[in-house]
């Protein structure tokens, strides 16, 4: 089964070209092509796509608003930012808004494809110089002192914060230990409550703060 795959990009050159990467790749197809968010919008719920491409700087509504907005029509479609910004405060917002992973335009071809595999996966795909300055991020704003220690998570709930860290999706999270979705979901909503925390972004952060870790330049549940 063929990974389907939309474009957002307003540069007609680099969407013609990753088009034609994708199409022409084993594994790939690509639905459908998009120059503005507002025709992503009304275009992309019919293709339904596996995972979306999304550049940030577009005419109109800019990407990270599509981003909200995609993701409320088509919960599943994974989106994979593709741009020049390495704007800290851009990628949070990218994140925060429903995108899964975040990929400069200068990733080469192999390693792109790569990323599209693991999002489609279930994983969460950066470039590794935005992981790390994702990782420095959360580490500068929620440090390890900062009464994370005082936080008690049981073995089970780590687990799952653990998982959600990875990547992984709520679906997967319940197969991988056994448990249902709704359990899952009831072990979250109490980790965000003992983290105070309200997103999954922000559950990541504290964890990444509390265990010190760095990310791999791929990050995958696989």
């Amino acid at each position: 089964m063929k990974i389907r795959v939309s474009i957002v990009e307003d540069n007609d050159q680099v969407r013609e070209s990753l088009a034609r990467l994708i199409s022409l790749s084993d594994g790939f197809k690509c639905v459908s092509q998009h120059r503005d968010g507002e025709s992503a919008l009304k275009e992309i719920p019919s293709v339904k796509p596996d995972v979306v491409l999304m550049d940030i700087n577009l005419p109109g509504m800019n990407g990270v608003e599509c981003v909200r907005q995609l993701k409320l029509l088509v919960p599943e479609t994974q989106i994979v930012m593709l741009t020049v910004y390495e704007n800290t405060e851009l990628i949070f917002s990218a994140l925060a808004a429903g995108a899964t992973g975040y990929l400069l335009k200068q990733t080469p071809p192999d390693e792109l494809l790569n990323a599209i595999r693991d999002v489609y996966k279930g994983g969460s795909p950066m470039s590794s110089h935005i992981a790390r300055k994702v990782v420095a991020a959360f580490q500068q704003n929620f440090p390890a002192t900062q009464n994370t220690e005082e936080v008690k998570l049981t073995p089970r709930e780590e687990q799952i914060l653990d998982l959600l860290a990875k990547g992984y999706l709520y679906k997967e999270i319940a197969e991988a230990l056994g448990i249902s979705y709704d359990t899952v979901h009831a072990h979250i909503r109490k980790i965000y409550e003992k983290l105070h925390v309200r997103s999954r972004t922000e559950a990541v952060a504290k964890h990444l703060s509390r265990r010190q870790w760095f990310l791999p330049p791929f990050t995958s549940s696989r």
